[in-house]
């Protein structure tokens, strides 16, 4: 691997202030002033663009540093690496429709990802979003969209709709659309248990719009197996494992620094890394930790070598998000319990973790989505 775009005396000045960006509800601007400089938002970009050329094996492993240093900030950052990263896997495929998506992230554009919707639980397959043809080619988009993270600062917004000229072929229009277009409204709404840094307000779309070159996919309203889907389903999946993986990755930290800090009267003042009880529970976080990082390399690393799995690519991509999720979350509950009630402090950092991995359950796909996709590929689609 080429030397890491993030320092370890970065990560340690992230770490620093990932504490106070939660306490107060606040976007860590400083964070990302900081990873511009060190040109982590162009990281997806070619080399020849502008940017650092990194694969996705490489950025999710910078994923995974940087959430073990501050989740928020990662997962913030992680919306603009998924757009770029997903143009950047079309590219390798020989797709040029989203090169302008690199481009525009080499002068210094930031992207956010605008496609979850209240009570849409078909999620990327339909839309309760209009997006309205124009006669010179635009799109008109009309909807809300929630959990828009990087609000305070995204430039670009990557969004879709449903076209209902054919009600008999609807159509999901994929677009970007510029922040200063006619019609954005990006609301104050971000108050939540975890992740509180990604400031991922909700987006109201009303009439907005994107320019005819701008508009780069137009699918089926349903399941696709387009290269678009495919591309988008790999950056979000595996990058969003790998910022739930590096959350475990700190908890395992935490979790030993305690065991060896926490002495114990029972046992004659020694440490409780020499209790066989704690020292299970380290272990096992440690073995989980250890299986969930090698899958989510080996199937990053699948898609840079442009590996065929056929028809077992969904059922891959999302089963690595919910392993990579239930993972971290069994991780932290492991180092809290080995901690001690300190821990349970609302400051601290293994508290922060136990509500920012919280978060991960509420991301595409959950595990009802997952199983489905699964047991399709496996037994077939239910009988109608």
């Amino acid at each position: 691997m080429r030397r890491p775009l993030l320092s370890e005396a970065l990560l340690d000045t992230i770490r620093s202030r990932a504490g106070g960006y939660d306490a107060s509800n606040t976007f860590p601007h400083e964070d990302l002033a900081d990873l511009t400089a060190a040109g982590y938002l162009r990281a997806f970009v070619p080399v020849e663009r502008g940017g650092a050329g990194l694969t996705l094996r490489e950025v999710a492993r910078e994923q995974m540093r940087l959430a073990a240093a501050a989740p928020a900030t990662a997962l913030a950052v992680n919306m603009h690496l998924v757009v770029t990263g997903l143009a950047a896997i079309q590219a390798d495929r020989g797709e040029t429709a989203l090169d302008f998506v690199l481009d525009d992230a080499a002068r210094g554009e930031v992207y956010a990802f605008g496609n979850s919707e209240a009570g849409n639980d078909l999620v990327m397959f339909d839309s309760r979003t209009r997006a309205e043809p124009q006669a010179d080619g635009s799109y008109r988009y009309t909807g809300t969209k929630i959990f828009t993270s990087l609000s305070p600062v995204w430039t670009r917004l990557a969004t879709f709709g449903r076209d209902d000229t054919d009600p008999d072929a609807p159509l999901l229009v994929h677009a970007v659309v510029a922040r200063d277009a006619e019609g954005i409204e990006v609301l104050d709404d971000w108050d939540v248990l975890g992740m509180r840094a990604t400031q991922s307000c909700t987006t109201v779309l009303t009439g907005v719009r994107a320019p005819a070159d701008r508009v780069h996919r137009r699918l089926p309203a349903g399941p696709s197996g387009d290269l678009f889907m495919f591309s988008l389903f790999a950056a979000f999946e595996i990058l969003l494992a790998a910022v739930y993986t590096g959350i475990g990755r700190r908890a395992v930290e935490l979790g030993v620094a305690a065991s060896h800090r926490r002495t114990s009267m029972k046992n004659g003042g020694r440490t409780y890394a020499q209790d066989p009880d704690i020292r299970w529970k380290v272990a096992e976080a440690a073995i989980v930790q250890d299986g969930v990082e090698i899958q989510v390399e080996s199937l990053a690393r699948d898609v840079d070598e442009l590996v065929d799995h056929g028809p077992l690519w969904f059922p891959k991509l999302v089963g690595i998000k919910v392993r990579a999720v239930e993972g971290a979350r069994y991780v932290v509950d492991q180092a809290l319990r080995v901690s001690g009630g300190a821990s349970y402090g609302s400051s601290g950092e293994l508290g922060r973790l136990y509500r920012d991995v919280l978060a991960g359950i509420f991301h595409p796909s959950d595990e009802e989505s997952a199983h489905a996709t699964v047991a399709n590929a496996y037994l077939g689609p239910l009988e109608r």
